[in-house]
Formats: structure tokens, C-alpha cells, sequence
């Protein structure tokens, strides 16, 4: 078995974990790596030196809101895009605008939504959000039918690189990645700059979000 004795030999059994794992891992989980119950502080020390290890590389070392992993630097993916044979996945405005005000109001719930929009919310919208991962159900409002609460999920800040919903981007930003249309219709497509769909389009103005702004 491999022994351990310097910081470089924890980091490395370090790196390969995160290289190796298919998942963000958290700390809970890192903390198995080792027999020694190292403080939180000396677990802090390593990853950043770990961090700082790869901070002249393609692939940086980022933390997630689910945990820590490996990752390709922004500025590489174009490169990357080209080795892909599939198109990048493309979503409609309703989607997109559905989502915008999940993220920035939730809990939420579909009359919530519907309200927002001025347009029914198709359950395809919904069942779309739940399958890629970004949205979940929380509970019920106590209110007449107890309609259902949506809110997004870790996957969506990890798609996104985030680690909280306090970073999300502002909503000027957030439109300005989208490929947006100049027509009204709900099933405009899109695509949706995270989760391996590709880099931002081209930043035209759109308000294609801007119904996540009003009160």
C-alpha cells in the first residue's frame, strides 16, 4: 500500500480521485481518501495548493455546490466543441424563460410562472427541466389545491459552475447568452449555455428573460 508522509503525497492521492471521479465529490467524501481526521483548515490548505498546482493548465480545479472536480478552462472549450459529432442541445423560449424565473423567484409554482409569462406553462416545459436535472419539486403551498413548488437543483448551479444561487449571474447577462429570436412565439429555440451545450451565442440584446424582473 501506498505510504503517505508529505503534503505532495496526500495532494496527489488527491488529484487522482478528482480526475478518476465522474461526479463533483464533496468533502464528506474526500474526507474517506485518508486514515488521519485532518481538520477542516488543513483540508482548505490542500485544495488550494492543489488548485494552484493546475492554474497554468487547460483544466482547473473548481468547487461546485455539490463538491470539488476537475474541469475545462472556458477559454478551451471552442477547441473542444470541434472533436463533438452531436449538436448541442437547443431548448424554446418557453423553456428558457421558464427556467430564468424558476431560478430568480423560486419556490415557485406554475401559476406562479403562468402569471409572470401571461401564458400557460405547457407540462412539457416542466417535464423538460425535470429530465435534464435543474429543477425539482420542494413541497406545496398551503393554498387552495396545494400547488406543486419548483425550485432548482445542485446539478443546475454545478451546470452552471456555480457553487450558490447568490452567484448567480445578472439577468442582463443571463439574456445575453441566449440565441435570442425576434419573434414571439414560445417555441422559439434556444440553446442553453451550461451543462455541455456549447459556449454563449452571440451577445445580441434579448428580453427573452426579462419577464423574471417583474414583480
Amino acid at each position: 500500500m501506498l505510504q503517505l508522509y508529505k503534503p505532495d503525497d496526500y495532494k496527489r492521492v488527491l488529484e487522482t480521485a478528482l480526475l478518476a471521479a465522474p461526479e463533483p465529490l464533496p468533502l464528506v467524501e474526500l474526507k474517506k481518501l485518508f486514515d488521519d481526521p485532518f481538520d477542516d483548515d488543513t483540508w482548505r490548505t490542500l485544495l488550494d495548493d492543489l488548485r494552484r498546482d493546475w492554474a497554468e493548465r487547460g483544466v482547473e480545479l473548481v468547487q461546485m455546490a455539490s463538491g470539488w472536480r476537475f474541469q475545462t478552462r472556458p477559454e478551451y472549450q471552442v477547441f473542444l466543441d470541434r472533436l463533438k459529432n452531436e449538436k448541442p442541445p437547443r431548448y424554446s423560449r418557453a423553456v428558457m424563460e421558464t427556467l430564468a424565473i424558476i431560478a430568480y423567484r423560486q419556490p415557485v409554482t406554475r401559476g406562479d410562472i403562468e402569471d409572470i409569462r401571461g401564458v400557460a406553462v405547457s407540462p412539457n416545459v416542466i417535464k423538460t427541466l425535470e429530465g435534464r436535472g435543474w429543477i425539482d419539486a420542494v413541497g406545496h403551498r398551503d393554498s387552495p389545491g396545494r400547488p406543486t413548488l419548483y425550485a432548482t437543483t445542485r446539478k443546475f448551479l454545478d451546470d452552471l459552475g456555480l457553487r450558490s444561487l447568490s452567484e448567480l449571474p445578472p439577468l442582463a447577462e443571463i439574456e445575453r447568452m441566449i440565441d435570442a429570436q425576434p419573434t414571439e412565439t414560445t417555441e422559439t429555440p434556444a440553446q442553453l449555455p451550461f451543462g455541455g451545450a456549447g459556449g454563449p451565442q452571440d451577445p445580441q440584446q434579448s428580453d427573452a428573460f426579462s419577464v423574471a424582473r417583474q414583480a
